[in-house]
């Protein structure tokens, strides 16, 4: 069988065509998949914009690109433009320094509250020498750690992985935490609220002795 070179032409145009297609989806697909691993950046390192605070809103000041707590009871929640600040499955990160009897922590899944402690959502640990024995790392009253695994005065990245009912804590890559909340999981009357759902985040001033620092704090959304 002969076949013609006006033939073979437009068989080679359309095997083009096709491959310039493969490669346009396997492009997009690639990016696509690389915004969903990106990491974004929750704190801008010069200003508290995107976050808020209530009562005692001092407790929170920014110096050399850090969040710096200390003062009275607070808490900061981050009120900015990312996910519309209510995040359901996600990876966060933040790098932290505590320093001597320091106590403070780090909230997920909550919402914005005027004062007092927040009412919603898991409390992820900061304490390396407070008193309470609740140790950095703890997914508090929930999971609570004695141990401790990193020290004041030096930075630390403290990680928190959600992902459907799961939540896996990290501290410098060392899982410290592999919860998974069982259904209908009961609590205390006072802490109903402490369950998996979706919320926002929140950083915690604890008393007038605690000094912590922050920086780096950064979220990566899952699917849901």
């Amino acid at each position: 069988m002969v076949v013609s070179s006006h033939h073979k032409k437009n068989h080679m145009k359309k095997i083009s065509s096709l491959c310039t297609i493969v490669v346009c989806l396997l492009l997009f697909s690639g990016f696509t998949h690389g915004k969903a691993d990106k990491w974004i950046s929750l704190f801008d390192g010069k200003s508290l914009k995107d976050w808020k605070v209530g009562t005692n809103a001092g407790t929170f000041s920014v110096e050399d690109g850090m969040i710096v707590v200390h003062g009275a009871t607070a808490h900061l929640f981050y009120d900015g433009e990312v996910k519309d600040h209510n995040f359901k499955n996600f990876e966060f990160k933040a790098d932290v320094m505590t320093f001597p009897g320091a106590n403070s922590g780090i909230y997920f899944h909550t919402v914005y509250q005027e004062g007092g402690w927040p009412a919603k959502g898991y409390e992820v640990q900061v304490n390396n020498s407070h008193t309470d024995w609740k140790r950095t790392g703890s997914l508090y009253n929930v999971v609570d750690i004695k141990e401790t695994y990193v020290k004041d005065n030096e930075w630390f990245t403290e990680y928190i992985k959600v992902e459907g009912k799961r939540v896996i804590i990290k501290l410098n890559d060392i899982t410290v935490v592999d919860y998974t909340e069982p259904a209908n999981a009961k609590r205390s009357e006072d802490e109903a609220g402490r369950l998996i759902s979706n919320g926002t985040f929140a950083l915690q001033g604890h008393d007038p002795n605690s000094k912590v620092y922050f920086k780096n704090i950064m979220v990566k959304p899952l699917p849901e």
